[in-house]
């Protein structure tokens, strides 16, 4: 994806020309290749308009200012983040899995969707560059939060419920889950082709059986 955005025209069009196929997409887009890149403390939205070849007041048109752009893009993660965990637990649900089995499953879609995605991932969780009482933005992270809690108590999941009430077993393995993939995701298990996903196959059932939920 990356690749296909760095063959994105530069140039920008007259000012009040907004004739674009998709400027939202493209604009998340250039976000994401930039935070992969950069990291989240080097986007700029005027780069992010470059890259998508609009001009740099475009992006105020959608997402009003860097802020929006990457609440959007942060929400974007969470999607995807609570999509991999809902299928991870149907799988689970479908296989008859235990508790235990189920938590385990969710663990690894949990740090195989930040290896795979790590721009959003990162984004996610910074705060401080993002609006956290966005309503899209707090359905989704209380969609994937919900998922981790039902998996912890052994209950099916429930839709629109809040994550707020959730226990300190529920915090610990979110805890272990979320770390391992942050420690992946830093390189600490390798930062050669694959090293990291190698790692997490191995290492992380090990770790989740530490976890006494």
């Amino acid at each position: 994806m990356v690749d296909d955005l760095n063959t994105v025209k530069s140039s920008a069009p007259k000012p009040g020309a907004y004739h674009h196929g998709d400027l939202r997409s493209a604009l998340l887009h250039a976000a994401e290749a930039i935070i992969r890149e950069r990291g989240v403390d080097g986007f700029s939205l005027r780069e992010a308009a470059r890259r998508a070849g609009v001009s740099p007041a475009a992006p105020t048109h959608h997402f009003g200012d860097a802020r929006g752009l990457l609440t959007a893009l942060a929400t974007e993660g969470f999607q995807g983040l609570g999509d991999a965990l809902a299928a991870s637990d149907a799988a689970s649900f479908a296989a008859g899995a235990s508790r235990i089995e189920r938590l385990h499953a969710q663990g690894r879609a949990y740090v195989a969707y930040a290896l795979a995605e790590p721009a959003r991932f990162d984004v996610m969780w910074r705060r401080g560059r993002i609006d956290p009482e966005n309503a899209a933005y707090a359905a989704a992270g209380s969609r994937a939060f919900e998922l981790i809690s039902a998996a912890v108590e052994g209950r099916p999941a429930e839709a629109g419920r809040p994550g707020a009430e959730a226990d300190a077993r529920v915090i610990a393995a979110w805890s272990m889950v979320h770390g391992f993939a942050r420690l992946a995701l830093d390189g600490v298990f390798g930062v050669g082709p694959g090293a990291a996903e190698a790692a997490a196959e191995a290492l992380l059932p090990a770790v989740l059986e530490r976890l006494q939920v």
